[in-house]
């Protein structure tokens, strides 16, 4: 499994942590931690991790207030962990740009195979950057390399997630995209997303559209279907 950085655990559980890194390690990754979120973006600045582990109920500055800081500067994908598994709890965690979701207590077994996902899916969108590496709809760009969307002059970096989800619609621009066609495109079959995670996901694209008027509206949703990007 291709790996340019450590697997970052942030979770203020010492024996989750050694549990964590125990098991990870014994599949040749590497890791580090921090026991609370608190130096967690210089960390991110100095480690450049592939994935982060974040714990959600953490003393002090809680995981979701550690992901908000997080994605003001990177897109590095987030897998939260949390003793709570109330649906409001995930959907707050995606709408902020986490990009998986694990309840406590976990089988690291399951951790180590949706690190692997995540891990794939970053990979694979790696290696297709060079075969498109713009696609152009409705007078919006989205730079594959940079996971960039250019709207009008603005540059704006994506989450993995909402990159890889516009990028769909984007590619079958016109076309009413079905939920289910949209989770095969977007997450790998052994995710398990729930239905609401689609919705989450293209709420926040479309609020980094509304800002501009013309393209307010492109993604249209289709009642009982799914979602269509509007291209003419």
């Amino acid at each position: 499994m291709k790996s340019n950085g450590p697997i970052l655990i942030i979770d203020d559980d010492r024996k989750l942590r050694d549990l964590v890194v125990e098991y990870l390690e014994e599949y040749n990754f590497a890791t580090a931690t921090l026991p609370s979120g608190m130096k967690a973006v210089e960390t991110i600045r100095s480690l450049a991790p592939s994935v982060i582990v974040l714990d959600v109920m953490m003393p002090g500055r809680n995981g979701l207030d550690v992901l908000r800081d997080i994605r003001v500067e990177f897109a590095t994908p987030v897998i939260m962990l949390t003793a709570k598994g109330e649906d409001t709890d995930r959907i707050v965690g995606l709408e902020l740009g986490a990009d998986d979701y694990m309840a406590k207590p976990f089988n690291p077994r399951e951790l180590l195979a949706r690190i692997k996902a995540v891990l794939r899916r970053v990979n694979t969108g790696a290696e297709r950057k060079t075969d498109t590496p713009v696609i152009h709809a409705g007078g919006l760009a989205l730079t594959l390399s940079r996971q960039v969307l250019t709207i009008d002059r603005d540059e704006i970096e994506l989450a993995p997630t909402e990159f890889r989800l516009l990028k769909a619609l984007m590619a079958h621009a016109d076309r009413t995209l079905t939920r289910d066609e949209l989770m095969d495109m977007v997450w790998d079959k052994d995710f398990a997303a729930y239905d609401r995670s689609i919705d989450v996901h293209i709420s926040k694209l479309r609020s980094q559209l509304r800002p501009y008027p013309a393209h307010a509206k492109r993604i249209r949703t289709v009642w009982g279907t799914g979602y269509m990007f509007v291209g003419e």
